[in-house]
């Protein structure tokens, strides 16, 4: 089947071979030994080679992170036109610059970062704004229920519940492990949801959209859990009002 080229400033979508090889990795992964897990992303690499219309690249990072996007490429935002937008079921939507979201008040977390495909990196430092002081400076209406979050990579999306949301433990995130977000960590700023895998923690934010109801992510569409809690040694039971 043909498929349209996609809009400009986006990338082409994850390809079929490598979107089957995602699903299994992600299947086996969590309880799959390092060499286990590195022979998976050495299959997946290949077919994403031959269909490089998915992954741009699973590749080791600093600190033992690997590199994921579900488009072929992803536009960079600097400092002078990132914009995050906060709309939706709100009294006073807003658009923020990279310089305001550093003008509010930050909060560090240092907590494990798991990815539902197997890989760990314990003990990873995040800064930003708690979400939750997003939501209070929007006043989020009576009928909200869930917020959902875009990309500018023109296709990933997430949701949470608002309650999820509010945690004190989910931040639109501006720097990990002491420095700023750079591009291939979702910079100049993602989500961190420190308590849930790492694909509900959204890369290239742009948007905060407040709905009355979760709407499936990315991945949720293609079999994913909507609520990705990693558990209790991960903060999942933490009192998420500290």
């Amino acid at each position: 089947m043909n498929q349209e080229p996609p809009p400009q400033g986006r990338g082409a979508p994850v390809g079929r071979r490598v979107f089957l090889g995602t699903l299994a990795l992600g299947a086996l992964g969590v309880a799959a030994a390092p060499p286990l897990q590195r022979g998976m992303e050495t299959l997946l690499g290949n077919a994403a080679q031959k269909d490089p219309t998915g992954l741009t690249g699973l590749l080791p990072n600093g600190g033992g992170f690997r590199y994921y996007s579900v488009t072929s490429s992803v536009p960079h935002r600097s400092a002078t036109d990132y914009r995050l937008t906060v709309d939706g079921l709100v009294d006073h939507p807003r658009s923020y610059t990279l310089a305001d979201l550093k003008a509010l008040p930050q909060t560090r977390l240092v907590k494990d970062v798991q990815c539902v495909t197997g890989w760990r990196v314990p003990q990873t430092p995040f800064e930003g704004v708690r979400l939750s002081a997003l939501l209070d400076a929007a006043g989020v209406r009576a009928e909200a229920g869930a917020v959902r979050f875009t990309c500018f990579d023109g296709a990933y999306s997430e949701s949470l519940t608002l309650d999820q949301a509010r945690r004190a433990d989910v931040l639109v995130a501006l720097r990990m492990q002491d420095e700023d977000l750079g591009h291939n960590h979702g910079g100049p700023v993602r989500l961190y949801v420190a308590p849930m895998y790492f694909y509900k923690s959204a890369k290239w934010l742009s948007g905060i959209t407040v709905t009355e109801d979760v709407r499936p992510g990315y991945w949720e569409k293609r079999g994913y859990d909507v609520d990705a809690w990693v558990g209790r040694s991960n903060g999942r039971d933490d009192d998420p009002t500290t």
